[in-house]
């Protein structure tokens, strides 16, 4: 009887790259939608972008060639995460040497 042997994969999930741009066009492309705009996040496998979230807006882009609910959900998680989570500050706005973006006159 044949066995079958499977290799866990290594799952990342984060901020979109300058560097990711053309593999976010090639996965727009595959899915049939505009690429994304603005803050993205990406869940890759094994060094590859497989599904990517655009936080403003919620567009959903993914690989439909593979199994990727689990991933669209685990951004979806984290992008919720992300939006009740507020952002860290900068080293030198912790030194005190520049004031929080909140602390800023308009």
């Amino acid at each position: 009887m044949p066995t079958t042997s499977r290799l866990a994969s290594s799952v990342v999930m984060r901020a979109a790259r300058g560097s990711d741009g053309g593999a976010l066009a090639r996965l727009a492309a595959l899915d049939s939608k505009p690429r994304p705009r603005g803050e993205v996040l990406v869940a890759e496998v094994d060094g590859a972008i497989h599904a990517a979230l655009q936080l403003d807006g919620g567009v959903v882009l993914a690989d439909p060639f593979r199994a990727t609910a689990d991933l669209v959900a685990l951004l979806e998680l984290r992008a919720g995460e992300a939006r009740r989570t507020p952002p860290r500050r900068g080293l030198a706005e912790r030194l005190g040497l520049r004031p929080a973006p909140h602390a800023r006159a308009a």
